[in-house]
């Protein structure tokens, strides 16, 4: 497997980020220079800052200790820049290292702010979040009994966190509905299982990404080696299942994009200061050789995800089919701070190899499919002619049986099979058409 360890972490959606983070002394240097070449402070809008500081200690109804006062302030001036900055206290701070090992306490749901309600980029699968019932695009307007308005995300995420085997009910907004919904969630240590594969059918195989962690391109490598193992041969096609995916390291998407890439970029970024200004390209070696592939996508799929689908789609490597991705395509850099907090702090936009760039503007899909269910007409008494009476034999040997495999089971949890799953029923139909084409061709 190609390795993903030359590749710089930088954090996306959100969220995960390496322990251990260093900035070099050229970086410093760097940073040292753009400071200097800023504009002076200014003064009015000081000395307003402090009027206010001054008449809060003396006037508010109540004591607010100093250090209260800023912390709220820099927290505000983070907030007011885009959903995704904001200032992590020492506790946030450690929750985020222990996430990027994919294991944590809470109820499983990516989240972001949008006019000043938590919305739900994608509940992960086989978490309580996903097993309640939320679904992307859900407005939280209250936790438990408290008003979702006015809080910071990082404050509504430290309420939905709590002791395992709590609960917390959520009210939700949801499009189509006219009332809000409530969720009463359990709160469990979330143990993330980011790569699950079954075959579909002979010679056929799907793979489906939870999350992106670190380790998840090394999983994806030893999952389709199972496959083929387990098909006794190569693939004829692969289905990549990036729906409901909210993100992750971007060292795992760069990695599991590698690993079916050849060659070229794979994503870049731009931003105002030198070390937000990266490449990463593909290391020759395809795992799959080849083989067409169907990248399956929808509007929880998000950062990381929308990375590979652009990627891969931009190379013609793979038919992008589902519906229209997030649109996260913002950078957030974790910059630790001396009292042993961090700013999380949007400092570049990701950009497909063609230069599109992936902010507000989402992954199209190559294949527009919805979400629908598959129904069986009912069709036994259709008279065929081998119905018939004195009908003619064929003269030929009769057909075997082809074997369908079942649906696998992966720590306890059934993954859906294609008559379960219109989308993915269609990409399956999708690359046996391209099988049976390239095969008379």
């Amino acid at each position: 497997m190609k390795s993903a360890a030359r590749y710089t972490l930088v954090l996306l959606l959100g969220i995960f980020v390496g322990a251990g983070i260093a900035l070099d002394m050229t970086v410093l240097a760097e940073r040292e220079q753009a400071r200097e070449a800023l504009s002076p402070l200014p003064v009015d809008e000081l000395r307003t800052f402090t009027e206010v500081f001054a008449r809060i200690k003396s006037d508010y109804v109540e004591p607010v200790e100093d250090k209260k006062l800023l912390e709220d302030s820099i927290q505000g001036m983070l907030a007011g820049l885009d959903p995704h900055s904001s200032y992590l206290d020492a506790d946030s701070f450690r929750d985020v290292r222990i996430e990027t090992e994919g294991q944590f306490g809470g109820l499983g749901i990516e989240v972001t702010m949008e006019n000043g309600f938590v919305k739900v980029v994608a509940p992960i699968e086989d978490t309580p979040a996903a097993a309640a019932g939320l679904k992307t695009g859900d407005l939280i307007i209250r936790l438990d009994e408290k008003a979702v308005k006015g809080m910071t995300l990082t404050e509504a995420v430290r309420l939905m966190r709590g002791k395992p085997g709590s609960e917390i009910v959520l009210t939700v907004v949801r499009e189509g509905q006219t009332k809000p919904l409530k969720f009463t969630v359990t709160r469990a240590v979330i143990k993330i299982q980011s790569v699950k594969s079954r075959l579909l059918d002979p010679g056929y195989g799907y793979l489906r990404v939870t999350q992106f962690q670190s380790a998840t391109p090394k999983a994806v490598t030893a999952a389709l080696q199972r496959l083929e193992s387990e098909n006794k041969g190569p693939l004829k096609g692969l289905i990549l299942d990036l729906r409901n995916n909210p993100g992750g390291v971007l060292n795992a998407a760069v990695g599991v994009s590698d690993a079916f890439l050849e060659k070229g970029l794979i994503v870049y970024t731009e931003g105002r200061v030198a070390d937000s200004k990266l490449k990463f390209s593909a290391a020759p070696g395809d795992v799959l050789r080849g083989a067409p592939m169907v990248v399956l996508v929808n509007g929880g799929s998000a950062s990381a995800s929308e990375i590979v689908a652009g990627a891969l789609q931009d190379h013609k490597r793979a038919i992008v089919m589902g519906t229209k991705t997030f649109g996260k395509g913002s950078v957030q850099t974790i910059v630790p701070v001396s009292n042993g907090a961090a700013l999380k702090i949007t400092t570049a936009r990701y950009y497909t190899p063609d230069g599109r760039s992936i902010q507000a503007a989402g992954i199209a899909p190559d294949i527009l499919t919805e979400e629908a269910k598959i129904t069986k007409n009912d069709t036994t008494g259709r008279l065929k002619e081998a119905d018939l009476a004195r009908h003619l034999e064929s003269g030929a040997a009769p057909e075997k049986a082809i074997e369908v495999p079942k649906p696998a089971e992966q720590d306890g949890k059934t993954i859906p099979s294609a008559e379960e799953d219109y989308q993915l029923q269609e990409a399956l139909n999708l690359l046996k058409g391209i099988a049976i084409f390239k095969a008379r061709n």
